[in-house]
C-alpha cells in the first residue's frame, strides 16, 4: 500500500468493461513525509469517495485489480483509502524506515 495525493482527473468518454461508474483520478505518489516521489499515475478511485486535493492509500497490480467494485478489471492502480489523520515516527539513523 502506498501514500499519494489526488491531484486531477481523468475523464474516459469509453471505458473497459467493469469500470463504467468508476472514478479515474491522477494521484502524485508521496514519501513517508509526505513529499512527492516518483511520477503521477492514473488511479480507479476504488472507494468511490476521492477528490482533487486529498490524502489517499492506494495499490498497484493484482491488488488494483482485486480494489475494484468489479473485480479482475483492467487497471494498474487503485484507491482502496482516504486517509483522515497521519503520524510518523521519526526513523533511526541506519535503520530501515
Amino acid at each position: 500500500m502506498h501514500l499519494a495525493r489526488v491531484i486531477g482527473t481523468v475523464v474516459a468518454t469509453v471505458k473497459s468493461p467493469g469500470l463504467e461508474g468508476v472514478k479515474l483520478l491522477i494521484v502524485q505518489p508521496l514519501d513517508r513525509e509526505k513529499k512527492p516521489i516518483g511520477t503521477p499515475v492514473v488511479a480507479a478511485d476504488g472507494v468511490a469517495m476521492a477528490g482533487p486535493g486529498e490524502l489517499v492509500t492506494f495499490v498497484a497490480s493484482r491488488e488494483a485489480a482485486l480494489a475494484c467494485p468489479q473485480t479482475f478489471v483492467p487497471v494498474d492502480h487503485a484507491i482502496t483509502g482516504i486517509v483522515d489523520q497521519l503520524t510518523v515516527q521519526p526513523s533511526s539513523p541506519g535503520g530501515d524506515s
